[in-house]
């Protein structure tokens, strides 16, 4: 780590986020780092010396959606998850969530751990992130992969289906936009909603028991975490604008892989991005919905293991 970043952790090494507790993996230390101007709440841990990878977690979650996959990656690999902005243990700033500012934020954080070049991996929202990240951060980068996301611009639907049997998948991105009615409806409610989510678009409705529920619905719940999170929505647009004029320009260059589920939002990842890449390749999770890395973690880890040597070799 740099003097720089250790110095930010010596002034952030507090919890930021009033009233929520933190959760201790084993291995693994807590950093708050400065991330152009805001503290972004990192977990590290694995081997010093390994291949760094870099872990994104979406909605409702936060980096807590990894920790089992950060256990089984920590044999190899040096292992990084990170907050994002308005997420888990990070600063909830009012504006900027478009993908692209939020992607130079987290670029600034893994700069300031003195990671110069690294395997990024990352779900849902996080996924929207990584896209952008890689568009302009292509040097920093080994590989991407991503789990069960549509892109912003990319490979989200411009319409939301009505059929009740695709709806539920999506209707939530529609709901999002709504200026002020979400909070006025989910505030104080923020558990039944967590709860829906998790248990409705997991295979099993048993994946996630009632202390993670409570953990993913507090940071929801904490100092403008629902703002936060609904303002990742709400700059959408935003996000596509800047994929599209990015993309006018480039593809993704470094390499990616596109992990789906058997039961998840999209059913071949690698395809709905290979348009815009110029090498991706897939695999599909068995027996696993939207959550993968909470459902499945030990098949994550040896598809990402995979993933890392093939191209490392290759």
């Amino acid at each position: 780590m740099t003097d720089a970043a250790t110095a930010t952790n010596r002034s952030c090494d507090q919890n930021p986020i009033s009233g929520l507790p933190l959760h201790d993996l084993a291995g693994f230390t807590h950093r708050w780092v400065d991330a152009e101007g805001i503290r972004l709440h990192a977990v590290e841990g694995g081997q010093p010396t390994g291949p760094a990878v870099v872990l994104l977690a979406g909605f409702p979650q936060t980096w807590w959606a990894w920790r089992a996959v950060m256990a089984g990656l920590a044999e190899r690999f040096h292992v990084i998850a990170i907050d994002l902005p308005g997420q888990g243990h990070s600063d909830r700033p009012r504006d900027s969530y478009d993908t692209h500012t939020v992607a130079s934020r987290v670029q600034a954080a893994v700069t300031a751990l003195d990671v110069p070049k690294y395997w990024l991996v990352a779900h849902d929202i996080g996924a929207w992130v990584a896209f952008s990240l890689a568009l302009k951060y292509e040097e920093h980068l080994h590989g991407v992969a991503l789990l069960d996301a549509g892109i912003p611009g990319i490979t989200l639907p411009d319409a939301i289906p009505t059929d009740p049997d695709l709806a539920w998948k999506t209707w939530h991105f529609a709901f999002h936009l709504v200026p002020d009615l979400p909070e006025t409806l989910l505030a104080g409610r923020e558990r039944d909603y967590v709860d829906w989510f998790l248990k409705v678009k997991a295979l099993s409705p048993n994946t996630f028991d009632s202390a993670e529920i409570d953990h993913y619905a507090a940071a929801v719940a904490a100092e403008g975490g629902l703002r936060a999170s609904l303002t990742y929505y709400r700059d959408a647009a935003e996000s596509a604008r800047r994929n599209h004029d990015a993309l006018e320009r480039q593809h993704l260059t470094v390499p990616v892989l596109g992990i789906s589920s058997s039961h998840g939002s999209i059913p071949d990842m690698a395809a709905s991005i290979s348009r815009w890449a110029d090498h991706a390749t897939g695999v599909v999770i068995p027996q696993a919905g939207h959550f993968i890395p909470d459902e499945q973690p030990d098949a994550v880890v040896d598809a990402l293991t995979a993933f890392i040597d093939h191209e490392r070799v290759g």
